[in-house]
C-alpha cells in the first residue's frame, strides 16, 4: 500500500474535512462546543483512522480502522442533514460536502473489502 498521504482517499478526505471545517465556521458561536465540534471530530477522525490503518500490520487490524473511518464518514453526513434542518446552513452550501462524503465512503468501502480479501 502507498504512504496513506498518497491516496487519493486521504486527499478526498483532507478536502472533506477542509469543506466542514470552512461549512462550520460560519455556525453560531453557540454552537461551538456543540454540533460544530462534533461535525469536526467526526472528519478529523476519518483522516485519523485512515492513516492509523494503513500503519497496521494485519489486514484484519487495517480493515477495522478503515471500518471506523466508514463510519465517521456516515456520521459526517447525519450531522450535516441535522445542521441543514435546523436552518444552521443552506443545503446549497453543502452539495460540494456531500459529493465528498460519498467519495470518501466509496473508496473507505473499497479499501475495506480490498484488506478483508487478504
Amino acid at each position: 500500500m502507498a504512504p496513506f498521504t498518497q491516496l487519493i482517499v486521504w486527499k478526498t478526505a483532507m478536502a472533506l474535512a477542509k469543506e466542514i471545517y470552512a461549512i462550520t465556521k460560519m455556525f453560531p458561536k453557540e454552537e461551538l462546543y456543540g454540533l460544530t465540534s462534533q461535525l469536526r471530530r467526526a472528519c478529523t477522525s476519518i483522516l485519523a483512522n485512515l492513516a492509523e490503518g494503513c500503519g497496521r500490520f494485519t489486514y484484519a487490524d487495517k480493515a477495522h480502522k478503515f471500518v471506523i473511518a466508514r463510519g465517521e464518514c456516515a456520521e459526517v453526513e447525519a450531522l450535516l442533514l441535522f445542521a441543514i434542518e435546523i436552518d444552521l446552513v443552506k443545503i446549497d452550501r453543502c452539495r460540494n460536502a456531500f459529493a465528498l462524503i460519498e467519495s470518501t465512503g466509496r473508496m473507505l468501502s473499497g479499501l475495506i473489502n480490498s484488506s478483508r480479501s487478504h
